[in-house]
């Protein structure tokens, strides 16, 4: 007879992970560190952009005037100059007293000198209209007034053109010549740079704008042309209104004959 085997039975624990262990805290001196690479780089980003950057330029004691242009128009019998100044920086202690304006015109006697007060940037003098034919050259300067010391001026030329009447060839008899615009202002052309470029230049115009914009070497100080256009037009016995001949197929003067009957019959 067999022996009896009776099977024990045994409970098999469940594996379970081993426990992670708890994150270490860092210690204070870590954080104190960091935080000293950390403003060590600070200061070193400072230094070299603080060294790197430009000096800051040391302004002038004094303001002194620049820029000094002029704008001239003719109202009824009087030639009207608009000088328009600048200042150039300085300390608020630079800045001047007053302004002194002085302008010359070729064919007066007088110099006429106005004054004005620091923060002014324009004054306007009038002289008598030149006549008919006749150019008038002059120069506008600007001088600021500092206590004590020797005004230094800057001076800029001008010109203003009103031009005369041609007498019309071939017999036919006018009862009145009519020359448009009457005056202008033109630049004096300051070392014959725009004659150099016409020379170089003998197909192109000068013109970007007709008697408002030229080209860079015919324009003057006073961003004004040095050189001028005219258109001649006539009335004729019988009250017809015409362009005569060096006015004729010009685009310009077309454009100026028609205001010039609209203002005629305005």
């Amino acid at each position: 007879m067999e022996p009896e085997v009776r099977a024990r039975s045994t409970r098999r624990r469940r594996s379970e992970p081993p426990a992670l262990p708890a994150p270490a805290t860092p210690p204070t001196r870590t954080w104190l560190i960091y935080i000293g690479l950390i403003s060590l780089v600070a200061v070193l980003m400072v230094e070299g952009f603080l060294s790197h950057s430009a000096p800051r330029a040391t302004l002038p004691d004094l303001s002194q005037a620049t820029e000094v242009r002029s704008a001239i128009s003719q109202l009824t019998d009087s030639l009207q100059v608009v000088v328009s100044w600048d200042l150039t920086l300085s300390d608020s202690a630079g800045r001047p007293d007053s302004i002194r304006v002085r302008v010359l015109a070729e064919l007066q006697e007088d110099t006429l000198v106005s004054m004005q007060v620091a923060d002014q940037f324009a004054d306007t003098i009038n002289f008598p209209s030149p006549a008919v034919g006749q150019t008038v050259s002059g120069l506008s300067c600007v001088a600021a007034e500092h206590p004590g010391k020797t005004p230094e001026e800057a001076c800029t030329p001008w010109q203003y053109v009103r031009p005369a009447a041609a007498e019309e060839a071939a017999g036919t008899v006018l009862a009145q010549i009519i020359i448009q615009p009457t005056g202008l202002q033109v630049d004096p052309d300051i070392d014959g740079t725009c004659a150099r470029w016409q020379q170089d230049h003998p197909s192109e115009p000068v013109w970007i704008v007709v008697n408002h914009t030229a080209v860079p070497e015919c324009t003057g100080p006073n961003r004004k042309p040095t050189v001028a256009q005219f258109c001649a037009f006539a009335v004729l016995p019988d009250g017809r209104r015409v362009k005569v001949a060096n006015s004729a197929n010009n685009p310009y003067c077309e454009e100026l004959f028609v205001e010039w009957i609209r203002e005629r019959f305005s």
